[in-house]
């Protein structure tokens, strides 16, 4: 009678090895969806997300600001700045480490879509952990983290060396449509 019953619980843990083994299969299969998917699902844990998608390509967008004048976004609508302390020809960005946490890198990619903004004064520089940054005008370019929303500028003259983009590379600055710029 034992080995009966043990036969039966070592068949019952196969099958329900098995029919566990099918159902990860299934929800991990590039097909289905799973329950994270859906409203209302479980969040994932990070072995368990799905890859994301790659991001769009990267923007910049000449717009009008009502203080600055014109001014340069990315595709979200988020202001890019330069920063005073970086250099132009050849250009060269110094904001790394704890910087670039709150002064994130504008990221290049294989093309950059331009709307109202001359393609000769757009390039990259490649920065000191490898990666490519947009630059304009030779300046890198950044966004600012405390800028929530598409059309803030929040980050414009902090420390004195922070200021949004003009369409050429120069300082938007109050008063000067954004074209032009001081200090150069």
């Amino acid at each position: 009678m034992r080995e009966i019953v043990r036969g039966t619980r070592l068949g019952v843990l196969a099958v329900t090895g098995a029919a566990a083994a099918a159902l990860t299969a299934t929800a991990c299969g590039s097909g289905g969806s799973s329950s994270y998917d859906k409203p209302g699902g479980s969040t994932p844990s990070q072995s368990q997300q799905q890859p994301q998608p790659a991001p769009a390509s990267p923007a910049l967008v000449r717009t009008q600001d009502a203080k600055l004048g014109a001014i340069v976004t990315d595709a979200k609508g988020f202001t890019l700045y330069r920063f005073d302390k970086d250099k132009p020809r050849p250009s060269v960005s110094n904001c790394s480490g704890n910087c670039a946490t709150t002064w994130p890198p504008a990221a290049a990619g294989d093309q950059v879509t331009l709307k109202g903004i001359d393609k000769a004064l757009v390039s990259t520089v490649t920065r000191a952990d490898g990666s490519k940054q947009l630059t304009l005008g030779g300046w890198p370019l950044y966004r600012y983290a405390a800028d929530t929303k598409p059309g803030d500028t929040k980050g414009q003259g902090i420390a004195g060396t922070w200021f949004a983009s003009g369409p050429q590379g120069k300082k938007a600055q109050a008063g000067t449509g954004g074209g032009g710029g001081y200090g150069y």
